[in-house]
């Protein structure tokens, strides 16, 4: 199968298109730009489908490099026939292929291959052709000075045939289908040997719930399966697979055991000894491994959901601001930023207690924000956020001033990292801190491509799936944020730059190297004079990069400089200057694309609509939230209360909820809407101020129910 028809039966396209992306793939092209200006070539998929076609193309490779070593290591073992890699060359599921491959593959020296080194083979063979009746005759030619009586003749000859039914490809599939469909997961609580401390007993009593579990494999969620490995692995749960032992090994019977001669008795005794010994455990982890990875996939594609929610957050724009990374003993650092995020000056205050010097702390920030022109300020939500917003609120200001609760997740990792120690040398960890909060509300993309995605917590089990995926799935995520947002390239860091499609580390630092020896760069033509920025960089980059008050009007515009002939040739036509068409809706919807497909249908509609709001930021506009004042902590929290919350993680079970304590409450699916809910993220967005209702507590737990139910 050629790699264009293996990927097109997961998309069902016209095959001509998936060729033409998997022709791109080829030539260095990168997921936005396909998507975004070579729609003529693939059919106009979006970025999902694009990214699609690079998964399964991916997909494709992997088989065929397993299929190459599979056929190699056949063929040393002079075992490799004609039908055996027409077989091989024609099977394009991975499990298959491992099955295909079971009986060439190096063993350790098990019972079968130990009665194989005895000259017992030859018995097993004449057992399992099942025409034999004096199987204890047939034996006698088998004895020699390691296999001394006809029984142990005969068991050495069950444990081969044993063997031959385990490396059954057909039985192995039948087998691991019907446990995918028919069988069962259990998990119960191992019981440990010594006497746990009281770390190791509040980390074992986070798997309360799956000490005594059982449910169909086919119903396991992604969570679930996830939290009982990890229970597993850290020693308090044992998981199991099992399926109905009599119904699959009449299975086994029915694929090997053929007439009524005693050899056929033999026959039915090692299929029951075949399916307990060497299947069921095999087939367990064949289940244990496709879970995982369906698990995976599930817990990666709910991180990636809420990473790119998180990346696309409303930026509040360039504002001065005042960012506060709040703390009760060690105080609350406070920096001052200006329009660009520049670090103008650093305090730390003490309005809480142990110290509690209120009216100090008020002056300062009051102080403060009139020097430095404050517009907004930022609060990280770590410990004493509330507090800390509470004292903020209560300073009288000169001016008005927006106050901002801000997600801090990250923010020490960042204030630690490499990337921080170069950008503030001078400074320590604190005021990193709180400069990258304070950056987070002026713009969340710029700063968070600054955070490993792990770091940022909004995932599910982000540490327990597969993590070279997931570094792939949250990249490409990273990516799309990025380059559908846009970059300032006079602006950006080097950290935002790197994502820019084409781009990268070296080129991004070449940029920030050549705008600051340039003062600036003028136009998207003087970016083919940055040092490596070649044909096919400029090419795939180009239009993602803006440049304001730039020589060029499109240049600040996603329109890509090879389609300015096209913008021009419309404006000669309408007798107007580029200026004068850009924004002018009236005009632009007197255009009828027809009269331009000559330059791609898809192309003039993305061209005639940016040009009515070029370089528009998709992003929302930030929005205040204000919790209920009359919360402190859990303990002033009933069932019933209605209460102001935001949505901090969505995963496939429910959404947490900030309410403005330490703890966040969970609206599990079932209490999202009236009706049945699948997935939450089809209900709820990372960010989406709620009003929720307290449906149960658990104030011992530290469990917080809660529901959007009337």
């Amino acid at each position: 199968m050629i790699k264009s028809a293996y990927v097109n039966q997961f998309l069902q396209k016209e095959i001509k298109h998936v060729e033409n992306v998997l022709k791109l793939f080829s030539e260095g092209s990168t997921v936005p730009f396909i998507s975004r200006y070579r729609k003529e070539m693939s059919g106009g998929m979006d970025e999902t489908e694009v990214e699609a076609v690079k998964k399964h193309a991916d997909k494709y490779d992997e088989i065929q490099s397993r299929k190459t070593t599979i056929l190699k290591a056949i063929q040393e073992q002079n075992k490799l026939s004609d039908d055996l890699k027409t077989k091989i060359e024609n099977c394009w599921d991975a499990q298959d292929l491992e099955d295909i491959y079971l009986p060439y593959k190096k063993k350790k020296q098990t019972k079968g291959e130990k009665a194989k080194a005895k000259g017992l083979e030859g018995l097993a063979r004449i057992i399992y052709k099942q025409h034999e009746n004096n199987v204890d005759n047939r034996a006698q030619a088998f004895l020699n000075s390691e296999v001394k009586s006809t029984d142990e003749a005969i068991e050495g000859a069950k444990d081969i045939i044993a063997e031959w039914i385990n490396e059954n490809a057909y039985i192995r599939q039948k087998l691991r289908n019907q446990l995918l469909k028919y069988g069962r997961i259990s998990s119960s609580q191992v019981k440990s040997k010594k006497e746990l401390d009281s770390k190791a007993m509040e980390a074992r009593e986070k798997y309360r719930d799956y000490f005594d579990w059982d449910e169909a494999v086919s119903r396991v969620p992604s969570h679930r399966y996830l939290a009982m490995i990890r229970g597993e692995k850290e020693g308090f749960l044992k998981v199991k697979i099992s399926g109905d032992s009599d119904n699959i090994v009449e299975t086994i019977k029915r694929s090997v055991v053929k007439g009524t001669a005693l050899s056929s008795m033999i026959m039915e005794e090692v299929c029951a000894e075949a399916w307990k010994r060497l299947i069921q455990p095999s087939l367990e982890n064949d289940i244990k491994k496709i879970l995982k990875e369906q698990s995976d996939e599930q817990a990666i594609e709910v991180f990636s959901k809420n990473l790119k929610q998180l990346l696309l957050a409303p930026p509040l724009g360039n504002k001065k601001i005042l960012a506060i990374d709040p703390g009760y003993r060690t105080g609350c650092k406070v920096v001052c930023l200006d329009e660009r995020g520049k670090l103008l000056t650093n305090v730390t205050i003490y309005p809480h207690p142990p110290q509690k010097d209120t009216g100090k702390a008020s002056s300062k920030i009051a102080q403060l924000v009139e020097t430095y022109k404050i517009e907004a300020i930022a609060i990280g939500d770590g410990t004493a956020s509330r507090e800390t917003e509470s004292f903020v609120k209560r300073i009288r200001f000169k001016s008005d001033v927006l106050v901002f609760v801000v997600r801090e997740d990250g923010a020490s990792i960042y204030s630690a990292s490499p990337i921080a120690r170069k950008e503030f040398p001078d400074y320590d960890v604190t005021v990193r801190g709180a400069v990258s909060i304070g950056r987070r509300l002026m713009d969340p993309l710029s700063e968070l491509v600054k955070i490993d995605p792990k770091s940022i917590g909004v995932g599910q089990y982000q540490h327990d799936v597969d993590q070279k995926k997931l570094k792939e799935s949250l990249d490409a995520v990273v990516i799309s944020a990025v380059n559908s947002v846009g970059v300032d390239v006079n602006t950006a860091s080097p950290y935002l730059l790197e994502y820019v499609s084409g781009l990268g580390p070296q080129l991004a630092e070449n940029i920030v190297k050549f705008r600051k020896e340039n003062k600036g760069i003028k136009s998207r033509k003087e970016l083919k004079e940055i040092p490596r920025m070649g044909d096919k960089a400029f090419e795939q980059c180009a239009g993602f990069l803006r440049i304001r008050e730039g020589e060029n009007p499109l240049d600040n515009s996603s329109v890509h400089p090879e389609s300015y002939k096209l913008v021009n040739e419309i404006a000669k036509i309408k007798k107007v200057k580029i200026e004068e068409l850009i924004g002018n809706d009236e005009l632009l919807n007197s255009i009828n694309p027809s009269e331009f497909v000559q330059f791609g249908g898809f192309t003039i509609v993305d061209i005639l609509n940016e040009l009515k709001k070029p370089g528009r930021d998709p992003r929302n506009k930030v929005k205040v939230l204000e919790f209920s004042k009359s919360l402190k902590s859990i303990d002033d929290l009933e069932v019933g209360m209605k209460i102001p919350g935001i949505v901090t993680n969505v995963t496939n079970f429910g959404a947490f909820v900030n309410i403005g304590i330490k703890e966040n409450g969970l609206i599990h699916k079932s209490q999202i809407a009236d009706e049945y809910v699948e997935d939450p993220a089809d209900y709820l967005t990372l960010d989406q101020h709620l009003e929720v209702k307290i449906v149960t507590l658990d104030k011992d737990r530290k469990r917080i129910g809660l529901s959007l139910k009337n």
